[in-house]
């Protein structure tokens, strides 16, 4: 089975092109193996690039637990530039079916390769059994959660996908790796949840950090970041456009006045290709 790597700011995956070969028997199996560090080709996860009725194409994503789940803001952008690079549609507008719907990219395309992805998210969901979280407010803004008898403001939003964002004045290893796993499984995330730390530098800049749901802590998370400009501005602390550091690197968020759309714009890599031997 043919395979490429590609990272969008450090979050990166192991892509399938399913249009010219089949798709894994079991694809929850093959992430696991397949996305290990020490035995496998090592990634965040497993993305399986599929044809659809509805689009352009469909993205399938795995975390490195097996888990599927229904979207990677820094995935899709790799997804478009695999199709583009590797001929599949050599369009500079797609439209690409995931778990959180259709979603529209624009390519932004240099000597003949897509370099940067603008990616219309939708509209964040701020119902809290849609999110899900059992929370109360429409969003759930600043509540307290208790974790080791400290108390915590989160903030629930979903992209397709839940977060809960905690707003920090810094951003350490005792926050990320020890506060963040307990979040993720606690039991107001009925479907669990990713979480992401913020730390705010100006009405236009957040610094961050992501604990990724089945994936542990990642070097970027593009749904976490639209999740943070949202509750950034209902929150009252930065604008509707912002620029969020990642460990990864930078992506530019918009939340749109007119309708209430989110655009994430940031770039997409290809590392190498390689085979798979045990499919």
């Amino acid at each position: 089975m043919r395979f490429v790597k590609m990272q969008g700011i450090g979050n990166d995956y192991i892509y399938i092109d399913c249009f010219r070969q089949s798709i894994p028997q079991d694809p929850a199996a093959l992430a696991i193996k397949i996305s290990d560090r020490h035995f496998g080709v090592g990634g965040d996860g497993l993305i399986l690039i599929c044809p659809s009725e509805n689009a352009d194409a469909r993205m399938r994503m795995f975390n490195s637990d097996g888990s599927e789940s229904e979207m990677c803001g820094n995935g899709v952008r790799c997804v478009a530039k695999f199709i583009y690079d590797h001929r599949i549609f050599r369009k500079r507008n797609l439209t690409i079916e995931t778990g959180r719907g259709v979603l529209q990219l624009t390519l932004d395309i240099e000597n003949g390769k897509c370099q940067s992805i603008k990616v219309n998210m939708g509209e964040p969901i701020l119902i809290p059994e849609t999110i899900p979280t059992t929370f109360v407010g429409s969003p759930p803004l600043e509540v307290p959660l208790v974790i080791d008898g400290v108390e915590f403001k989160v903030t629930c939003i979903s992209m397709g996908n839940p977060h809960c964002i905690i707003f920090v004045d810094e951003l350490s290893d005792a926050l990320v790796l020890g506060i963040g796993p307990k979040i993720e499984t606690h039991l107001a995330f009925p479907k669990k949840t990713n979480v992401e730390f913020v730390r705010v530098d100006n009405r236009e800049e957040i610094t961050m950090r992501v604990w990724e749901r089945g994936s542990g802590e990642t070097l970027a998370c593009g749904t976490g970041a639209c999740a943070v400009a949202v509750a950034g501005f209902l929150t009252g602390k930065t604008n509707r456009s912002i620029t969020a550091h990642l460990l990864g690197g930078d992506l530019r968020l918009d939340w749109s006045e007119t309708d209430n759309h989110v655009f994430m714009t940031g770039p997409a890599v290809e590392v190498f290709e390689g085979e798979w031997p045990d499919c």
